[in-house]
């Protein structure tokens, strides 16, 4: 668990833009099993080069006129239960913090990894999500 005070910056950052938080597995299950349309669940992380540059990409795609109706955030190491049971929404990929999952009508169909974040900057990060966007939110 980290320290809420290291953690609130980084929170705040997707809550400022109109992220929820999804703090429990119960959170997580309702948006799942209520989902029409499309969701985007960033895994947030305090990992410095990967997170840092992951959340100003989920920015940055947001401004797209095509965009998720519902976007949502787990903290990986902070909502431990949230993060876990999301997490098994998105497999069979393998636990990645941070993470970005497009989910239309509850299915996975579109996901970036840890790996695909660092080192990389966020103008390309977004690029890779407004493609999803403009392929699967209406």
């Amino acid at each position: 668990m980290y320290p809420e005070e290291i953690v609130a910056p980084m929170k705040s950052e997707l809550t400022q833009v109109g992220f929820d938080e999804l703090t429990t597995a119960q959170h997580v299950d309702q948006l799942m099993n209520s989902m029409e349309g499309t969701a985007l669940i960033m895994v947030n992380s305090v990992c410095g080069c990967a997170a840092a540059n992951a959340r100003p990409a989920v920015r940055m795609a947001i401004q797209n006129a095509k965009k998720p109706v519902q976007l949502t955030t787990v903290f990986a190491g902070v909502d431990q239960d949230a993060t876990a049971q999301a997490r098994k929404y998105f497999l069979p990929y393998p636990p990645s913090s941070p993470a970005i999952a497009l989910m239309k009508d509850g299915k996975l169909v579109h996901f970036i990894e840890r790996h695909h974040i660092e080192g990389r900057p966020a103008e390309l990060i977004a690029e890779n999500l407004i493609a999803a966007f403009d392929e699967y939110c209406d």
